[in-house]
């Protein structure tokens, strides 16, 4: 096992950053492949949880043990990993569920309260110094997400709150990331993350099976039939899944979260070019504006001032 050094690793942002570019680019592809199939395309999310991570697993292992000194590969604490491994994976399926009730964009900024989040987390528990312009950047960005949501008006759904909580979730995991996982190889993090959710889907299947009353859509425990189409398109989204849970676990050990919960933002970006292209879905003026406010909160909470 490794031995934990009493000097903290020094941050190199530039790979913090450009790392979490380049996950949010996979995540935000992913996301809107799962939004094009409508859910998975009639497979259910426990089904997909299992066997999309069921070939993403072995190809994380394999390259691990090929490329990665095996004392290192091992984790420091399974219990923190198991814990951040819960949190991602209620994270997603709050969010996956909320995919195919919403458009791709306001799904988007929803989720993306979550940099706001993390600034806030990085001062309570994080340790972290959090200046005036990033709080004000907190405030700004909650009035954004009034103005894509528009609670209270007949735009708003109740669906737009589970990319929030999924928001909430993905903060609190990436916080534990750099206090509690700094040490741990992202390589372990990526297994851990993936092997949790092989656990999860199986047993949603199985609790569904149980149920007295079949669950529907999206939670739908019934095993659907895979043919060369299906496995091709999970095959792509246990690529995509990999690059993001190596690609978070790397950002996040790199550079203060407050820095790269910002560049987080990206996604937002992503999100409206899937949106456009895929679904012709082209947010009103009031949502691009409350987005452009995300955007500056995002940039106000990376300042340190």
């Amino acid at each position: 096992m490794a031995k934990n050094s009493d000097t903290p690793r020094p941050d190199n942002v530039p790979l913090g950053v450009a790392t979490i570019i380049g996950t949010v680019l996979a995540l935000s592809l992913g996301d809107a492949l799962i939004k094009s199939l409508g859910g998975g395309g009639g497979m259910g999310l426990w089904q997909l949880f299992a066997v999309r991570s069921l070939l993403a697993f072995p190809v994380l292992l394999g390259g691990a043990l090929v490329f990665l000194n095996r004392t290192r590969l091992a984790p420091q604490s399974v219990r923190w990993i198991a814990i951040r491994s819960l949190l991602l994976t209620a994270m997603w399926i709050a969010y996956y569920l909320a995919l195919p009730l919403l458009p791709l964009a306001v799904a988007a900024a929803a989720y993306y309260t979550l940099p706001l989040f993390i600034v806030a987390f990085a001062a309570l528990f994080g340790g972290e110094s959090v200046g005036r312009s990033q709080w004000m950047g907190v405030a700004l960005g909650f009035v954004g997400i009034l103005l894509v949501l528009r609670p209270g008006g007949e735009a708003f759904v109740w669906a737009a709150l589970l990319p929030i909580l999924s928001a909430i979730l993905y903060a609190l995991a990436m916080i534990l990331t750099r206090t509690k996982c700094r040490d741990e190889h992202p390589a372990t993090l990526a297994l851990g993350l993936n092997a949790t959710f092989i656990i999860v889907g199986f047993a949603g299947l199985m609790i569904g099976w149980m149920l007295p009353i079949e669950p529907t859509g999206f939670l739908s425990s019934n095993w659907t039939d895979m043919g060369p189409t299906e496995w091709r398109t999970t095959a792509i989204l246990a690529s995509l899944i990999l690059v993001a849970s190596v690609g978070t676990a790397v950002a996040y050990q790199a550079a203060p979260a407050s820095t790269v919960g910002t560049f987080d933002f990206a996604y937002v970006g992503f999100a409206l070019i899937w949106g456009v292209l895929f679904f012709a879905e082209r947010p009103d003026r009031v949502a691009l504006l409350g987005i452009v406010l995300i955007v500056v909160a995002g940039v106000l909470a990376v300042r340190r001032a």
